[in-house]
Order: structure tokens, then C-alpha cells, then sequence
């Protein structure tokens, strides 16, 4: 690498970022969005998602079935402190917590590959109604009962040779592209 090279970047320290404390998070605006996780198994995954709901700064995280719960050290060394930030609760079933959204007049749409789905891209949210979104299980995805449930369902498309991404992977680009929707209003 040439060093003699000089640009104009700067790396930012944490205190330039000018983030909000988990009290001021709590009391923040929230873009009316809630992420559901249908039974995600991995506490890695689950500390992500919640890493990313801070980030974009989503209204609360939905915990359902076999989808573990903070604390746990391996949701808390991925989550960084976004389990003390973001709202969440749990249910026993995905179901109930869909009937719970459904109750608010939220509209509801599973992360997955479908027939009928809505490209990413394409899928356009009611920004003056709620959205819950379903993450599923790394392997099985959000269950047919689940999708069952649902007024749409979006799909990230893919270009390679494997059949899907990882659900953190996934809520990272989903979460971004809504965002960006409900900011934009």
C-alpha cells in the first residue's frame, strides 16, 4: 500500500457519532415496525437481529417459541447492549404474537420464498399503518401456518447457487430497505 497517498477520511470516535443512550432510545420516535422471529434457534442470530432493530431504530422485537430470550451471554456479545435498548417480548407461539399486531391494525408480511411473493424492491409499505415483519428458523424458515397468516410476503432476491441467506443477513437488508420507506414519508 502506498502511504504516501493522503485522503480526506477520518475515522469518527464513538463520541463523534453523536448516538443516543439507551434511556434516550427508549423515548425516541420509533418507525411503527416490529420484527417477529418464528422460532430462530441461534442466540447469535437473535442478538443481531436486535443489534440492527437499534440501528434502524424499529418500534420492538417479537420473540416467539423456540426463539431464546435476554440475558443470555451469546444474544448479549452480538446484541451489544440492544436487548437494553429495544423493546421486546415473548411468546409462546408466533401465532399469538401475530394475533397481538393484528389487534393494533398492523399489517403483517413473512421474510421468505413463496409463490405470489413481492420482491424486496418491488414491496411497498403503507407507511401510515404498523408493519410486522417474520424472520424464520435458519433451516425450516417461517413456517406455512405462519405465512397462512400473512397479507404479503416479501423476498430478498438471490443471484447465486444457495437458496437462501442468513436471518440476520437478511433482517440487516430488509430492515435497511423499509426503513428507508417509512423515513422517506
Amino acid at each position: 500500500m502506498n502511504k504516501s497517498l493522503k485522503t480526506n477520511f477520518r475515522k469518527l470516535s464513538n463520541a463523534e457519532l453523536n448516538r443516543l443512550a439507551p434511556e434516550e432510545f427508549k423515548e425516541a420516535q420509533k418507525i411503527p415496525l416490529v420484527i417477529v422471529l418464528d422460532n430462530v434457534r441461534s442466540l447469535n442470530n437473535i442478538g443481531s437481529i436486535f443489534r440492527t432493530s437499534d440501528a434502524f431504530r424499529i418500534e420492538e422485537v417479537l420473540l416467539c417459541g423456540i426463539t431464546a430470550c435476554p440475558p443470555h451471554k451469546d444474544i448479549r456479545k452480538t446484541a451489544l447492549g440492544a436487548t437494553e435498548s429495544v423493546a421486546w417480548r415473548y411468546f409462546n407461539s408466533t401465532q399469538e404474537a401475530l394475533k397481538d399486531v393484528h389487534d393494533k391494525n398492523y399489517k403483517i408480511a413473512a421474510v421468505e420464498q413463496a409463490e405470489n411473493a413481492c420482491a424486496l424492491n418491488d414491496f411497498k409499505v403503507d407507511c401510515s399503518k404498523g408493519l410486522a415483519v417474520i424472520f424464520g428458523h435458519e433451516v425450516q424458515g417461517v413456517s406455512q401456518e405462519v405465512v397462512d397468516f400473512c397479507d404479503a410476503v416479501i423476498e430478498i432476491p438471490q443471484f447465486g447457487t444457495k437458496h437462501s441467506l442468513n436471518v440476520s443477513v437478511s433482517a440487516g437488508i430488509v430492515l435497511w430497505v423499509l426503513h428507508e420507506q417509512f423515513s422517506s414519508k
